[in-house]
């Protein structure tokens, strides 16, 4: 069993049918969601995965979590290949790996209290606290920053950062080891963010979690992330030590997606350079030969159409997947 990493994922993919023959009803296509991806995360850590609407990223939340199947490849859990487990095996190895997601309304049964909804995973797995169910979920609902008397209201009374904290605390209720929290405060307004990014900060400080954080706004990921993957058309680009990848980019998307985060001073937004990639991402049915991303590079030859590059790991800990990375050029 792995001490180093929480939770890694091998070689995965997941393709989903798209398209249908007039005869036969057969799908003609697939839709090439996750595509050959790897990653790690160290125990204790937060591995931050960002990229724009589409690259894959959730799906590979989702594969990661056993919430929808691989077409190929393995996740392991602790060391151990969660990939082929079903039934009671995977019952016992979702304690571990819980997840938050993105909108914290619709992930939240109007028809349930919040105690009800906090305790459910409880339910599912026939977990009985010492202390009782009723005060398990109030303590947790303390510990996020709820008010315990509101144990019987609805998530209707709450405000959105609030609803996320309900999220929150119904991912804690099993003791996991690794939270999955895919775009957590995207939803939310900014002074709202701030609030639920320092909570799980401070979780993870004192329970001593392991975080895949996904978004899109690179600035937040830049807040929490120990490392960060860079996802563009199912594939990573660029990963490595969150310091190392935002201070000096090696692949041109990094450097495109970094240059579109606002510069808060004004003293300094005369040097920042905005980069303004030209054409659309092209479709994850018929990807682009060779490196996905040449249709919107500047950088791109002919050796780029014909050959894929591979990630390659540097001396900083960074691999990134390009023919001219932005340090030798």
């Amino acid at each position: 069993m792995s001490a180093e990493f929480a939770l890694e994922g091998h070689d995965l993919v997941k393709y989903f049918p798209s398209g249908s023959s007039r005869f036969l009803g057969r799908p003609t296509s697939n839709v090439r969601a996750v595509d050959g991806v790897s990653f790690s995360v160290r125990t204790g850590s937060t591995l931050g995965v960002v990229g724009e609407s589409g690259c894959g990223k959730s799906t590979l939340a989702r594969v990661a979590t056993r919430l929808i199947e691989p077409t190929s490849g393995r996740v392991l859990l602790d060391g151990v290949d969660i990939t082929r487990a079903s039934g009671a095996e995977l019952r016992v190895a979702r304690r571990k790996i819980q997840m938050i997601f993105q909108d914290p309304y619709s992930s939240l049964n109007p028809r349930h209290s919040v105690g009800q909804i906090i305790g459910a995973p409880l339910q599912v797995q026939k977990i009985s606290p010492a202390q009782g169910e009723k005060r398990r979920v109030q303590e947790l609902m303390e510990l996020v920053g709820l008010n315990p008397e509101h144990y019987n209201r609805y998530p209707h009374e709450f405000s959105g950062g609030q609803r996320q904290r309900i999220g929150i605390a119904r991912a804690l209720v099993l003791d996991p080891s690794i939270i999955v929290a895919d775009e957590p405060v995207s939803a939310l307004d900014v002074s709202i963010q701030a609030q639920i990014l320092n909570l799980l900060e401070g979780l993870q400080r004192d329970l001593g979690l392991s975080y895949v954080f996904i978004a899109h706004d690179l600035s937040v990921v830049r807040h929490i992330a120990d490392d960060v993957a860079v996802m563009y058309l199912g594939k990573i680009v660029e990963t490595g030590p969150a310091d190392v990848v935002y201070n000096a980019p090696a692949h041109p998307y990094t450097k495109a997606l970094l240059s579109a985060v606002p510069v808060a001073n004004p003293a300094r937004r005369g040097d920042h350079e905005r980069i303004r990639l030209t054409g659309d991402v092209p479709s994850p049915v018929d990807p682009p030969s060779g490196c996905r991303f040449r249709t919107r590079c500047w950088l791109a030859t002919d050796l780029c159409a014909a050959q894929e590059p591979v990630l390659t790991r540097d001396a900083s800990g960074r691999s990134v997947a390009c023919h001219f990375p932005l340090e030798s050029v």
